[in-house]
């Protein structure tokens, strides 16, 4: 699972279990160019469909930025449909239908559509010194991949509409203090800190940990009634899978669980 060094993304083995994606266009701030849009999008298909692949983490190549959103140079030149998917949304990825949990390593500023994509992950590691933001309104422009209704889940509403409306950076400190931020650490260990968040997710049972993910993805959304019977319909295949018995013959045998994914 790898891609040529000089491709829009990079995708490889991380771990065991754990896919590296990397936005690879440092020289650009790793900008979204068509190339990226398409090389997402390919990132999420194949990582689901890998099924010894149960976390994903998301990075951007050199320590200038994680992303700085929508290359602007494309836009003007007329392919800014380009910057987006049919499927995926705006880098072919906002709007993607993913069953994995995804961690964004975010080791520089996340701004604008960058700043959509880590808010489009579900769990989130920062450099200090990083900052995200939507500047959308400063150019006339609004944050429509997501981040006008996703900022304010992960932040208390006033700090939100505020970032929203002045356009003005969220420092990774002030981020993390207020939740949007799982892990806050130097630029130097940001990768190396996903990674281990990710071996404690990849420790658990991949089919309960998708199971799980589908529902509270969507506890916001819906009504308790709605939450519960959806709750129901995900533990069925969990339930029929194999690794519902090992879980408690390990608990038993007092070994680790030997997962399968099946």
């Amino acid at each position: 699972m790898s891609e040529p060094s000089d491709a829009a993304v990079l995708i490889e083995r991380a771990a065991d279990h754990v896919a590296l994606v990397t936005i690879n266009r440092p020289a650009a701030r790793n900008a979204v160019n068509g190339a990226v849009a398409s090389g997402l999008e390919a990132a999420i298909d194949r990582t689901e469909a890998d099924p010894d692949i149960w976390a994903v983490i998301l990075t951007g190549a050199g320590n200038q930025a994680f992303c700085a959103g929508a290359d602007l140079k494309e836009i003007s030149a007329g392919r800014g449909a380009g910057l987006r998917t049919e499927r995926g949304g705006f880098a072919g990825f906002v709007h993607a239908p993913r069953t994995k949990p995804w961690i964004a390593a975010v080791n520089g500023p996340a701004l604008a559509g960058g700043c959509e994509i880590v808010l489009t992950c579900e769990l989130v590691v920062a450099a200090e010194g990083a900052v995200f933001g939507l500047p959308e309104v400063k150019r006339g422009l609004m944050a429509i991949a997501g981040g006008l209704y996703r900022l304010p889940r992960v932040l208390p509403r006033p700090l939100a509409l505020e970032a929203i409306l002045t356009g003005e950076p969220i420092s990774a400190e002030h981020a993390h203090q207020f939740g949007m931020v799982n892990r806050l650490v130097p630029a130097s260990q940001v990768v190396h800190e996903a990674r281990s968040l990710a071996a404690r997710i990849t420790a658990n049972a991949p089919l309960a940990v998708r199971g799980s993910l589908s529902v509270a993805k969507q506890a916001l959304d819906l009504s308790d009634a709605e939450l519960k019977e959806l709750s129901l319909q995900a533990m069925v295949p969990v339930a029929a899978s194999e690794d519902y018995k090992e879980g408690p013959r390990a608990f038993i045998e007092k070994r680790a669980p030997r997962w399968t994914g099946r």
